[in-house]
């Protein structure tokens, strides 16, 4: 079966470089499947799980927004932040899960709904990930 080149890159620097033979992502459009030789295309990201399929092998990883770019043989993610469950730190993100939780609950002028709800998504994103639950 035909692959095609997956890099995940953030401020940081990469995340990965591999080949795969899908992609799945959420777009903000919905639900993408990408598979070798697809389309030419560009979509934003939404905070979600990529999955990555390979032979006998399935990946994941947490990402906090971005950019997909697909090309008929390469995926390239320019992510905000990208994480392999390996690199999650399960600690920070229950805390952080918490918190944005406590900030919800909390009735005040000066919180940051917003800010809060997307705290919230990223670290239940990190803990699904890590946890395999997607």
């Amino acid at each position: 079966m035909s692959t095609l080149t997956v890099s995940v890159v953030t401020p940081d620097g990469p995340v990965l470089e591999e080949d795969f033979n899908m992609v799945s992502a959420k777009a903000e459009s919905g639900e993408l499947g990408i598979l070798p030789g697809h389309i030419p295309m560009v979509a934003p990201l939404t905070i979600s799980a990529v999955r990555l399929k390979g032979d006998g092998d399935s990946r994941r990883i947490a990402v906090s927004g971005g950019f997909l770019e697909v090309r008929p043989d390469k995926v390239t993610i320019l992510a905000q932040s990208a994480e392999l469950p390996s690199d999650i730190d399960v600690e920070r993100a229950r805390k952080a899960k918490e918190r944005a939780e406590r900030r919800l609950k909390e009735k005040q002028d000066d919180i940051d709904f917003r800010r809060a709800e997307l705290a919230l998504k990223r670290a239940m994103n990190r803990l699904d990930v890590y946890n395999n639950n997607f």
